[in-house]
């Protein structure tokens, strides 16, 4: 073992580099989860469209159109 790889050997795991490396998982497990990751907006969003879409669909059948158009008729007819 050469000169050189004794002292990186030994730097690497002196017992600074142990402290450090604890402190850094604890700041990791401490940190809390906050937003959504980038699969997560995916996913909500994927649900909005298909959400959007089923809405669409329902308010362009004729039963809920012809339901919309009496709603909008009777209270403009009782305003005036």
């Amino acid at each position: 073992m050469t000169q050189r790889n004794s002292r990186t050997r030994q730097s690497r795991w002196s017992p600074a580099w142990g402290r450090d490396l604890r402190r850094r998982w604890a700041a990791l497990r401490a940190a809390t989860e906050e937003g959504m990751t980038t699969a997560e907006y995916a996913v909500g969003i994927l649900a909005a469209v298909a959400f959007a879409g089923l809405l669409l669909t329902v308010v362009r059948s004729d039963a809920v159109r012809s339901a919309l158009t009496n709603i909008v008729t009777s209270a403009l007819s009782v305003s005036s």
